[in-house]
């Protein structure tokens, strides 16, 4: 004998605005609690709406996005700088190197949240449906 669905099963759960309050660091639920107790250490449970988040499964989704991004970024910059000053190279050692850190340790835990809204918004990973 089954059980009937629970109503969550058919709400819909919007994509972007989830999407956006993991790019926050928040619950994609609620937009309220904090998404993360450290750094990328996700906490199980949400402080304000109680939205399990243990089950997600970002894993190396977010470093390789955030390396993509990156270097999107700085390999132009790089370049431009260099046609355009024609600096010495310990000039670019200078810059680059910490700018490159920098930014990825900014990106990661965003890129990270966002990954686990799109999860929480598609029921993957742990945030759909229970068996009853």
């Amino acid at each position: 004998m089954t059980e009937p669905p629970l109503l969550d099963d058919f709400i819909e759960r919007p994509t972007g605005e989830a999407m956006w309050r993991g790019w926050k660091q928040r619950c994609p639920r609620c937009g309220q609690g904090r998404m993360y107790g450290r750094y990328l250490k996700v906490n199980e449970t949400c402080g304000n709406c109680g939205l399990e988040m243990a089950g997600h499964r970002a894993d190396d989704a977010p470093p390789y996005f955030t390396i993509l991004i990156v270097a999107h970024i700085i390999v132009p910059l790089m370049l431009m700088f260099e046609q355009r000053l024609q600096p010495p190279e310990w000039q670019h050692m200078a810059l680059w190197p910490p700018l490159t850190v920098l930014l990825c340790l900014w990106l990661l835990p965003r890129i990270k949240g966002v990954l686990i809204g799109l999860q929480w918004a598609r029921r993957m990973h742990g945030f759909g449906s229970e068996p009853h």
